[in-house]
């Protein structure tokens, strides 16, 4: 595992962080057993697209097989589209509800924590975790990087684990843009949507898509984030320590699509990207069957950090925020 910086206290190096997520075990499940899995938050097509490629075996190994219905009444989409969610999760692919994730969790063997709203995520993920089940969190993973660092810390203190990652960082376009032979990577251009929602940090409402896609190329290593705000377009620029730039253009005004442009030495890519639910699935089943998540935590929580020292540089006029501040700031005594 690739640990990068100091990221869950100011007194705790990255060799002691490194060691403790490793000595994290959780028994995996046979190749044989077909993995039961419960969603929390059914408010998002998320839930009902997962069920039907899991249920419907396009990605083998697992199914769905229990639900808890909790949505958000203070946004729209969540309050407008659960029931409907609901009524085809259970009268389609037979999800038994239950009031409470506590319920739940002696039906199943791992959970996904689905609703569209990343406030509630860290209630919704901790019966779970203090359970010792893992746990797959929808993007994003939370509403703020302090709730992003405190899933990952009742984890460890619970000997299981938890991941979370956009759809993007799977697509092939993204993967291919990664792998590509370019020679020494020297920056990173990705673009994507990316609306607003007033109780989200900007970024990580919509703009986590094109912002892990630019991670899954770039890797860990920034140290600085500079934002230049309009009402229609953001553009956001990291300053990784070995020099390299990585920059995220999200888009309000303009029709946007997914893509990821990669500058090298010895060349230049351009890949488009989006959907790519299979892919992640297929990650998701993975780990719900090894125990081994394929995010590890430092990255994850460096893409937040990125995400909201994105913000606090909106608010002060552009100028350039440490990563490593963002953290400290942020993280539990």
């Amino acid at each position: 595992m690739r640990c990068s910086r100091n990221i869950l206290s100011a007194g705790m190096g990255v060799a002691a962080l490194c060691t403790v997520i490793v000595a994290i075990a959780v028994p995996a499940i046979a190749e044989d057993e077909t993995i039961r899995i419960g969603m929390i938050g059914l408010d998002t097509s998320h839930a009902t697209d997962f069920t039907a490629i899991l249920n419907e075996g396009q990605v083998a190994g697992a199914r769905v097989v229990a639900g808890v219905k909790q949505f958000s009444p203070d946004i729209e989409y969540s309050a407008t589209n659960v029931d409907k969610y609901v009524e085809l999760l259970t009268t389609k692919y037979g999800l038994e509800l239950y009031d409470s994730v506590e319920d739940m969790l002696p039906h199943v063997d791992g959970v996904m924590v689905e609703s569209v709203d990343g406030r509630p995520h860290l209630a919704q993920a901790r019966p779970a975790i203090e359970a010792g089940k893992l746990v797959f969190v929808d993007k994003p993973m939370a509403a703020s990087l302090a709730d992003v660092i405190e899933i990952f810390q009742l984890a460890r203190k619970h000997h299981t684990q938890v991941w979370s990652a956009s759809n993007l960082r799977y697509h092939p376009g993204v993967v291919a843009a990664r792998d590509a032979d370019i020679g020494e990577l020297v920056s990173v251009f990705s673009h994507g949507p990316a609306p607003v929602e007033e109780h989200h940090p900007d970024l990580m409402w919509y703009g986590i898509h094109p912002v892990e896609a630019m991670f899954t190329v770039m890797g860990t290593g920034c140290e600085t984030v500079q934002r230049t705000h309009t009402a229609g377009t953001d553009l956001i620029t990291g300053t990784w320590q070995d020099g390299r730039i990585g920059c995220v253009m999200g888009m309000r005004a303009a029709q946007a699509a997914y893509s990821v442009k990669v500058f090298g030495t010895a060349g230049i890519v351009e890949h488009s990207a989006g959907g790519a639910y299979p892919e992640l699935l297929t990650e998701v089943v993975k780990f719900f069957r090894t125990g081994k998540p394929p995010v590890d935590e430092a990255t994850t929580i460096e893409i937040f950090a990125f995400m909201e020292a994105a913000d606090e540089s909106k608010r002060l006029g552009g100028t350039p925020v440490s990563i490593e501040e963002t953290i400290a700031k942020h993280s539990n005594p």
